[in-house]
């Protein structure tokens, strides 16, 4: 039995998504860093998304999302400085 979405309140159900999309993009960060602008595009994107997906009941979930996407950021900018130093 699926549970029925359409009867959450508009804003708990706007509010869960940006959730979901924080963790949806904390994970695509990390798959990312590697190509440094597009990883912090997306970390900071999701970081974005997760506060504002802390309003709602998936709490955890957006906490996750941030806490995915900081990571995302932290390589992101660790590798661009490396690479930076690297070919000076």
């Amino acid at each position: 039995m699926e549970p029925d979405y359409s009867g959450l309140d508009p804003d708990e159900r706007y509010h869960r998504y940006m959730a979901l999309a924080s963790v949806s993009l904390g994970i695509i960060s990390l798959c990312a860093a590697l190509i440094p602008i597009c990883g912090i595009i997306c970390s900071l994107a999701g970081i974005g998304l997760g506060i504002f997906g802390r309003k709602s009941e998936s709490r955890k979930m957006a906490i996750v999302g941030i806490g995915l996407s900081i990571l995302g950021f932290m390589i992101a900018v660790t590798y661009q400085f490396l690479m930076y130093f690297k070919n000076s």
